[in-house]
């Protein structure tokens, strides 16, 4: 499962230990598979300096959080952290927020939207 999470205190996200935002969408299954695949695809990008971000995930096994990544489109970092983490990997990485998964990742980001997860909930 993934959450995915509007990010309302972008300066926060550079060291913070949990990703915070509003919670705007879960994607479960097929979801998933697609945004992993989307966020793997994204080719390498130099890193800019800003890093605010603006979206993030939260993964989830079936019993505990794997890892977090907050997104920052305009400096083309990802940071990524998290308790399923390798030490080596934990930090922000470039990405190319102008490649096509990049770009379709974010359009399934502004996709999300608060009544999508009531709903979710309410049918549970």
């Amino acid at each position: 499962m993934i959450e995915v999470v509007r990010i309302t205190d972008p300066m926060r996200h550079l060291s913070a230990p949990n990703l915070v935002g509003d919670d705007v969408a879960i994607w479960e299954a097929a979801q998933v598979r697609d945004a992993l695949t989307l966020i793997s695809s994204a080719p390498d990008s130099e890193l800019y300096r800003c890093f605010i971000p603006g979206w993030g995930i939260r993964a989830h096994s079936a019993t505990d959080l794997l890892f977090q990544i907050a997104f920052c489109f305009q400096c083309h970092g990802a940071r990524l952290w998290g308790p399923g983490v390798p030490a080596e990997l934990d930090g922000i990485h470039g990405f190319d927020p102008d490649s096509p998964p990049a770009l379709e990742l974010l359009q399934r980001f502004r996709g999300s939207t608060p009544g999508r997860l009531r709903r979710i909930f309410r049918r549970s």
